[in-house]
């Protein structure tokens, strides 16, 4: 069964080109389309979808009053937050409201497709110059609480766990580098880089690339100076 999406962006134009995106997928169903935050509440009760792409900028009420106010009503409903804004207190807000993604509009279509079949499993996707900027603001934090103590964590390879060309790929990704970012980085393909993320994943028994950079970064195995 194809995953059922419901789109929500009063930028017409936009909404269209994800949904010309998505129609090409065979995975994906545009169920329903909305300009606000209270067609979007009307629209799932009626069509019921695994996933809803909210941009946060709306009229009358915007992607984290609406994430809310959904989640209310549809406690299991899966919501992916899209915008203009890479600020972390913008994400911070999406995330706390309960959304389990949030992309930004420069995303390509691949990160798009991503982020969608990973909020749908469950899981969380931050979009990858999100994740770099909240890796950067997680060192600050860390650094302004350890003032008496080391100011970094020490930085060492983890392979203990991963081979070396997993730690190369989980730096880039701690870097904010995209799939496509990580294989020109390496000179590799795309597809190569899906394989090492996956198994990075299983290896550090996480279930996205975001909670892995994390850990990464909690445990000195990559450089966020």
């Amino acid at each position: 069964m194809p995953i059922k999406v419901v789109l929500i962006d009063d930028h017409k134009l936009f909404r269209e080109g994800i949904k010309r995106i998505l129609d090409f997928e065979p995975d994906f169903e545009v169920v329903a389309e909305g300009d606000d935050g209270n067609q979007a509440v009307e629209l799932i009760s009626i069509h019921q979808p695994d996933v809803v792409i909210l941009d946060i900028n709306m009229p009358n009420m915007n992607g984290v009053e609406t994430t809310r106010k959904l989640l209310d009503q549809f406690p299991d409903l899966k919501i992916l937050i899209l915008s203009i804004h890479d600020d972390e207190s913008y994400v911070t807000h999406a995330l706390k409201s309960g959304a389990q993604g949030y992309l930004l509009k420069e995303m390509d279509t691949e990160e798009l497709i991503e982020a969608i079949k990973v909020v749908k499993e469950g899981g969380s996707y931050l979009h990858p110059k999100v994740t770099h900027n909240l890796v950067k603001e997680y060192r600050r934090l860390a650094t302004e609480s350890q003032k008496n103590q080391l100011s970094r964590v020490e930085y060492r390879k983890p392979l203990h766990l991963l081979t070396r060309r997993e730690c190369e790929v989980l730096q880039l990704l701690a870097d904010g580098k995209s799939n496509r970012g990580v294989a020109e980085a390496l000179y590799i393909s795309e597809k190569t880089v899906k394989n090492h993320v996956s198994n990075i994943l299983q290896k550090m028994n996480v279930n996205d690339r975001t909670q892995a950079v994390v850990q990464a970064i909690k445990n000195g195995w990559v450089d966020v100076s």
